[in-house]
């Protein structure tokens, strides 16, 4: 027998509006100054794919509603990660360390938490290295979303910080990153932990 298609789900302007508790307008002004991702039918209405519409409400930390990502493998991607910093010089450097260390690992790149949380509900990658301090949108914000929405795969969360707040380590780790790294980064050290997180996550889930 066949597979069944999985069907694309299409959302209109107002039924955005809706989920995120806003008036229609609102929701118009999202897409007109790009923050979210549309595209415009034949008769001139605004039309937002299901995939756009949770990286948008992933990326500024809304409550996922139930039914958005329709079931199927939801499972992280354990050979993608994806580097989320600011700092485009350390960036490029971990992209690029990551990407010769291990060439069968797709390594993507954000640069503010909008672009992460895109890629992630696209890609679900297995790690993601989460800078803390953000433009536009909290680390720490970013990081319980991630973990509170089981469409995003539960993937593993290596935050990194020069901030020098004692308190900022035991606090994204109460919020759900499996890790704490301050920089300057230890690339070793990183790399290490993160075969140790996915090695441990892989056979637990290996197990019956």
């Amino acid at each position: 027998m066949a597979k069944k298609e999985k069907k694309v789900k299409i959302f209109s302007a107002l039924e955005v509006a809706d989920i995120c508790g806003v008036v229609n307008q609102t929701a118009i002004n999202w897409i007109k100054n790009g923050f979210l991702k549309a595209f415009m039918t034949p008769g001139g209405q605004y039309r937002v794919y299901a995939e756009d519409l949770l990286a948008f409400l992933t990326s500024r930390g809304m409550r996922i509603p139930e039914g958005l990502v329709e079931g199927g493998d939801t499972g992280p991607d354990w050979k993608r990660i994806l580097i989320v910093d600011d700092d485009e010089d350390i960036n490029n450097l971990l992209t690029k360390y990551l990407a010769k260390l291990s060439p069968g690992l797709a390594v993507q790149q954000a640069f503010d938490g909008f672009e992460a949380g895109k890629l992630i509900s696209e890609n679900r990658p297995g790690v993601i290295v989460l800078d803390i301090n953000l433009p536009g949108i909290d680390g720490h914000r970013l990081c319980r979303r991630i973990k509170e929405d089981p469409s995003l795969g539960g993937p593993i969360i290596v935050a990194i910080t020069g901030l020098d707040d004692e308190g900022t380590g035991e606090r994204i780790l109460r919020e759900g990153a499996d890790a704490f790294i301050r920089k300057p980064i230890d690339f070793d050290k990183l790399w290490t932990t993160i075969e140790q997180l996915t090695a441990s996550r892989m056979a637990r889930e290996a197990t019956p």
